[in-house]
């Protein structure tokens, strides 16, 4: 996995050798029991027929962390087919709503159906390895595309690496990302809210490439493979931000940072931030890193 080596430290320093499944369906079976903590993405059912019209079973179906819905297909190995394939049950899916509704109804309830977000259907393609070709095709489309590829390491390691990550929303480009941040970090006078949450939306978007943005009526999320944090409408005099950082990690600080572990709010991430000057953007730097990297 891009060079990663792996060392069991316990006893002799000795190297965990990585390696591919045996079959397909190890993988399968191991990503759709533990999809949520994997990819963010609730499981919903496995090798699911999409009919007689286009003959094919879909490896898993799922609903991520915002409502979207998510087709994941596995390939054990390298295989040309796969982002072709997956494109075609996006097809399917696309054409299919009330089907799929009617099946988050029955597995997650009534809420969860009425509220799918049909604006960013996701692909996850999980797989030994991609070629260049693969990374340059999925650029190539106006969907919502993940390569991700994994690796197994003795018996009881699983490994996921983001090949690549496509949305089909709108991306902010660098430079601009840049200047975003190095105005909030240079600007140490007021701004409005709003123009705070420009200043937050850009910063966030320029941690790294791949870095998609959802929109919900509640919040805007910025995802990887999984949402790393949620931004909420404005209020009157502050932002509030969700983190996917753990709150015991942190030195909380009143009227800045706050632990909802167990608390009901909109947007996912139990740390949050309190953002009014963009000097506060500043010191959430940090904080919007580290949710990244764990995202």
């Amino acid at each position: 996995m891009s060079g990663l080596r792996l060392f069991n430290l316990m006893g002799d320093v000795t190297e965990v050798v990585p390696r591919l499944a045996e079959v397909e369906a190890e993988v399968q079976d191991l990503v759709e029991a533990h999809m949520e903590t994997l990819l963010g993405v609730r499981f919903l059912a496995s090798e699911y027929g999409t009919g007689p019209l286009y003959g094919g079973r879909i490896d898993s179906l799922g609903l991520d962390e915002n409502g979207s819905p998510v087709i994941v297909e596995y390939k054990r190995g390298v295989d040309a087919g796969v982002i072709n394939q997956g494109l075609f049950y996006l097809s399917w899916l696309m054409d299919h709503r009330a089907e799929f509704e009617h099946l988050v109804r029955d597995r997650l309830g009534v809420t969860a159906a009425s509220q799918v977000l049909w604006s960013g259907p996701r692909l996850i393609c999980i797989a030994g390895n991609f070629t260049r070709y693969d990374v340059h095709a999925v650029r190539e489309h106006r969907r919502s595309i993940d390569l991700v590829r994994y690796r197994l390491f003795g018996s009881d390691l699983f490994g996921l690496e983001t090949v690549a990550s496509v949305s089909g929303g709108v991306q902010v480009a660098r430079r601009a990302r840049r200047q975003a941040v190095a105005r909030a970090a240079a600007d140490a006078q007021g701004a409005s809210v709003a123009e705070l949450a420009s200043v937050v939306d850009e910063a966030l978007l320029g941690l790294g490439d791949g870095v998609n943005r959802v929109e919900r009526k509640t919040y805007r999320a910025y995802q990887r493979l999984r949402n790393f944090a949620c931004l909420c409408p404005p209020q009157r005099s502050k932002l509030l931000v969700y983190l996917k950082v753990d709150p015991k990690d942190v030195d909380l600080v009143p009227g800045f940072t706050r632990d909802m572990s167990g608390l009901g709010h909109h947007g996912t991430g139990d740390l949050e931030v309190q953002l009014r000057t963009l000097r506060d953007v500043e010191r959430a730097q940090d904080l919007f890193r580290a949710s990244y990297a764990a995202a």
